[in-house]
């Protein structure tokens, strides 16, 4: 992908992004359908289908030789990362904007033969818009997002993660886990993994870890996080896998090796 093309590429795809997330403020108060998918909690609504049929739609007419892998099935059934691919999760955080009208994102991450180019994270009632493009730094709305401090402490640390970690799991022992929150300053909770990288490249987390995410949950987010300087990897350090589920971890890259070989690896079950 050349880089004039990919400036066409980013544009189209940043006025795709704001419109859909003003579609879903104008309709988010409208009647619409909850369903669930693999468990009670995996909620799915007629505006996840809605906002990622819009995507689709205009993806394929306006790029027909770009493929697509997305949450609600509409994409396509992909095995490589060969050619353009648009990595969409039209909300991120759906308990969030069943429950609470906020916290929610739209994500779309776009990769070419594997390399993520192109990346946005749309924090939709906040009307706050993360970007970045390969090489050229990220953004939070019009302003540029300082290089990560590399200088930071585990012990002076903010790592985003939910309270499943200190329950039974079946990947770190419960026991490290909590060592682990001991250890660092605090933990936050958002329901939302976009708006976590996100934070994670703004700098107001220095971390985020999460048992399994999907390719459409993350592909945005390590865009962003890598024009920080910042690192995304599985909880043990190993290199994440576009066309799978994942645990993850993303973060400043001070203090990845301590979270890793220290906790992750010290409690892997």
């Amino acid at each position: 992908m050349n880089l004039e093309m990919r400036d066409v590429i980013y544009k189209q795809a940043k006025e795709w992004v704001l419109q859909a997330g003003n579609t879903i403020r104008e309709k988010m108060h409208d009647r619409m359908e909850i369903n669930t998918k693999s468990n009670p909690n995996d909620l799915v609504t007629t505006m996840d289908q809605n906002t990622e049929n819009f995507f689709v739609s205009n993806i394929k007419k306006t790029y027909p030789d770009h493929f697509i892998i997305s949450e609600e099935g509409y994409g396509d059934q992909l095995e490589t990362l060969d050619g353009t691919v648009w990595i969409i999760d039209p909300i991120d955080g759906t308990m969030n904007f069943v429950h609470q009208k906020r916290n929610f994102a739209i994500s779309v991450g776009i990769y070419h033969e594997g390399v993520g180019e192109i990346g946005f994270i749309y924090d939709v009632m906040a009307d706050v818009l993360y970007s970045a493009k390969r090489n050229e730094g990220a953004f939070k709305n019009d302003d540029a997002l300082p290089s990560l401090v590399n200088k930071k402490h585990l012990l002076e640390s903010i790592v985003g993660l939910n309270h499943f970690w200190l329950c039974e799991n079946r990947l770190v022992d419960e026991q490290v886990m909590q060592d682990f929150v001991r250890t660092i300053r605090g933990t936050r909770t958002y329901g939302s993994a976009a708006l976590e990288f996100a934070y994670v490249a703004e700098g107001i987390m220095d971390g985020y870890l999460t048992m399994s995410l999907s390719p459409w949950d993350i592909a945005a987010g390590i865009v962003i996080v890598n024009e920080v300087g910042g690192v995304t990897t599985t909880i043990y350090g190993e290199e994440v896998n576009m066309l799978e589920k994942n645990s993850i971890l993303t973060c400043n890259p001070a203090i990845k090796s301590a979270i890793v070989d220290d906790y992750m690896l010290k409690g892997k079950k």
